[in-house]
């Protein structure tokens, strides 16, 4: 299965069409044509980011944030305290709350989705809860422990009396502020949080898990070296255990992580179906075209199955901002045509240009960029016309078109098949030149055959003898961030 994602950020998406509608709409009554719209476009999954309830302090933490106030002011000039819910990461209790349409939405809202043929993904956010969550006072000691006045840890109130705890944090940046960090080093810590897993596994068909990386046992050791265990070690890495008992209650139940650092491997071989794909990401960003290509010739087809490939999320900057038209389009297609978890962010497509906060329930009126909304239309319903996605997979590796061309570097090309008599190419050419290849199709039979060739996203319908292209290889040249849908079919 290679999914096509769809993340929605819950809480502005259904204040946006409650402005649209002239109504509140809650998870419950979502309009239909939303639901047309996604299936129409191919989708396969939703991500509702940020469903769960998000915890008060977490709030008033916000609130008391001068770099978070700067953020808001740049992202929503017209912002008030009334558009600031906190981070959905700053988890309180992982249940839907009534604004949202509480639990009974979200079971009617999924019921539709899957009436469509779509599955629903929901957030996990296992490394720490919210900062005033009911562990905090109530039991403690599944939270790392401090001593007093440690930086990034806060005081509080429990029913073991003061305690100090650590704040949630990657190692690489400041601690999150909002949160509360649970200690994976304890067994009891583990099995409540499976516990939370297991309930969430039974609202919907998958979850992203945030930081997923941050679980690991070598990980969480050099991160929190300094911090005292208070309890002997769990036996085991968390996710081992957690994916495989999911998965016997809920087979077909999809995991998804959110990871760096060269983990990702590691992740898949403990059990995650799809992990982020951050390397093509930096190399597409990066423009580091020749990068791209062998970072995709060089990874084992499994793992780059695997693999969730995407232009932006709601942590990075908006494609639209850090691509040009041309660059964003060949990038598109190319993240779209890979083999494994396709990802668009909502705004994506339409050229959104303002990344949001997440602790904003609000979003402004952006124009819409007509050009590039009318590409991806394009696009997806293409792609609806092909195997891609669906079919057989090969990153072919092209070849100099001709003594000193090194231009055939720029090139990515992704075949897929799914019948006999026909395949696709994926093709682009990365690079701000125009650049030149051969190519071979790996196809049983290919020499047999007369081949009709034709661009899905353009005008060129050529024939192709395929003994020439089985001897000699197929001749592409593209201009500048040049990208062509090619279909071939067999003459009959």
């Amino acid at each position: 299965m290679h999914p096509l994602l769809y993340e929605l950020n819950t809480r502005c998406w259904l204040q946006s069409l409650s402005e649209q509608h002239g109504h509140v709409i809650q998870l419950g009554n979502v309009p239909e044509e939303e639901f047309a719209t996604w299936q129409r476009q191919g989708f396969t999954h939703l991500w509702l980011m940020g469903t769960w309830t998000i915890c008060s302090r977490a709030r008033e933490s916000t609130l008391n944030d001068p770099d978070l106030i700067e953020l808001f002011r740049k992202a929503l000039p017209d912002w008030t305290p009334d558009d600031v819910t906190g981070s959905p990461y700053a988890v309180a209790d992982y249940r839907v709350p009534e604004t949202l349409g509480g639990e009974e939405g979200l079971r009617q809202f999924r019921v539709r989705l899957h009436e469509h043929g779509l599955k629903l993904i929901l957030d996990f956010v296992p490394n720490h809860t919210g900062l005033g969550h009911p562990w905090v006072t109530m039991q403690p000691e599944l939270f790392l422990q401090s001593p007093p006045g440690v930086r990034e840890t806060f005081a509080t109130d429990t029913n073991s009396g003061i305690t100090w705890i650590a704040h949630g944090k990657d190692p690489f940046f400041p601690c999150w502020r909002d949160t509360a960090q649970l200690d994976y080093r304890r067994a009891d810590t583990q099995a409540v949080m499976q516990e939370v897993l297991h309930g969430i596994a039974a609202l919907c068909d998958g979850v992203r898990c945030d930081m997923a990386m941050l679980l690991l046992r070598d990980v969480f050791a050099k991160t929190w070296a300094t911090f005292p265990k208070t309890a002997p070690a769990a036996p085991d890495e968390f996710w081992i255990e957690a994916i495989a008992s999911v998965k016997r209650a809920f087979p077909d139940f999809l995991f998804m992580a959110e990871v760096y650092w060269d983990q990702e491997r590691n992740l898949q071989q403990l059990g995650f179906d799809y992990t982020y794909d951050k390397w093509l990401y930096d190399h597409l960003a990066y423009d580091n075209y020749a990068e791209t290509q062998n970072h995709l010739l060089d990874v084992a087809p499994d793992f780059l199955r695997r693999s969730v490939h995407f232009l932006e999320n709601h942590d990075e900057q908006r494609a639209a901002t850090r691509f040009t038209l041309e660059e964003h389009r060949v990038a598109a297609l190319l993240t779209l045509g890979l083999p494994g978890m396709r990802f668009l962010h909502e705004g994506q497509m339409e050229g959104a240009r303002i990344h949001l906060p997440v602790h904003l329930s609000r979003r402004p009126v952006e124009r819409k960029d007509t050009q590039l909304a009318s590409f991806y239309e394009k696009l997806l319903a293409a792609l609806n016309n092909t195997s891609v996605g669906h079919g057989e997979f090969q990153i072919l590796r092209p070849r100099s078109a001709w003594s000193e061309n090194s231009t055939d570097h720029c090139f990515v090309i992704v075949q897929w098949q799914a019948a006999p008599d026909a395949f696709d190419l994926v093709v682009v050419n990365l690079a701000a030149q125009t650049s030149q290849c051969y190519v071979t199709p790996d196809i049983k039979g290919l020499a047999r055959h007369e081949w009709r060739m034709e661009d899905l996203l353009g005008e060129e319908k050529y024939w192709r003898n395929g003994n020439e292209m089985a001897a000699s290889g197929l001749y592409l040249a593209l201009p500048p961030r040049g990208s062509q849908l090619f279909h071939f079919t067999s003459a009959k």
